[in-house]
C-alpha cells in the first residue's frame, strides 16, 4: 500500500512544469552544499546512476521546491542502491516555495519514510 501510495505521487506530480528560472543551478547548490557536508558529489552508483551526494551516513538527492514528490523516489532509490539513509535536500528560492517543504515534510512524517531533509533558503526578491 505504502509503495503505492508513492508511485501515485510521483507520477501525478512527475510531468507538472518546473520553472527554468533559478538564481543558481542545482549543481552549485549541490557542490556547496555536499563540501560543508563533507560529502562526496556526483557518485557513480552500482547501476550506473548517479547520486547527488554521498556522506557518510546519507545518500541524498537534491531538487528544486517545485520537485518535492520526485526527490522523495529519487532520494529512496539512492539509499537502496548504497544501504545508506535516504535524504533530500530541497532548494527553495522564492518564499512561496515553502509549501513544498510543507508537503515533502508532511509525507514523509505521514508515511513514515525513512528519509531525513534539509532545506536551502535563498529566496529571490519579487
Amino acid at each position: 500500500m505504502r509503495t503505492a501510495i508513492i508511485l501515485l505521487i510521483l507520477f501525478t506530480f512527475w510531468s507538472s512544469p518546473v520553472l527554468a528560472d533559478h538564481k543558481r543551478p542545482e549543481k552549485e547548490y549541490q557542490r556547496d552544499w555536499c563540501a560543508e557536508a563533507r560529502g562526496h558529489a556526483e557518485i557513480r552508483l552500482p547501476d550506473g546512476t548517479r547520486a547527488d551526494c554521498i556522506t557518510r551516513t546519507h545518500a541524498i538527492e537534491f531538487d528544486f521546491g517545485q520537485k518535492w514528490a520526485e526527490s522523495i523516489g529519487q532520494a529512496l532509490y539512492y539509499s537502496m542502491q548504497t544501504g545508506k539513509r535516504a535524504g533530500i535536500v530541497l532548494i527553495l528560492e522564492r518564499i512561496e516555495d515553502r509549501k513544498f517543504w510543507i508537503r515533502l515534510n508532511s509525507i514523509v512524517e505521514f508515511q513514515k519514510l525513512p528519509i531525513d531533509t534539509w532545506k536551502i533558503e535563498n529566496f529571490q526578491a519579487p
